[in-house]
């Protein structure tokens, strides 16, 4: 009767590590979701604050092209204006 009450224990003891390392396992999965959306959420602001960077520099050269527009229109303007003027 004792090796019965002892395989019965062991048995018990058994399903409830089984049932310990089922939620064990889910858990597992929750945080490996979890980690993987993190790190999708990581490479995906690298990636937006790349774009940034490329964008803020294309906006300085753009900004700089304006300028050297602007400073060539008005010379052109003055050389207009004196031939105007000298005619």
């Amino acid at each position: 009767m004792q090796v019965y009450k002892q395989h019965c224990k062991i048995a018990e003891e058994y399903h409830e590590v089984k049932k310990e390392i089922a939620l064990l396992e889910e858990r597992k999965k929750e945080l490996i979701a979890r980690l993987e959306q993190v790190e999708k959420e990581s490479m995906d602001a690298a990636r937006l604050a790349k774009e940034y960077a490329q964008l803020t520099e294309e906006n300085r050269t753009l900004k700089l092209a304006q300028t050297q527009c602007v400073e060539q229109l008005e010379k052109l303007r003055i050389q207009y204006q004196k031939r105007q003027g000298s005619s």
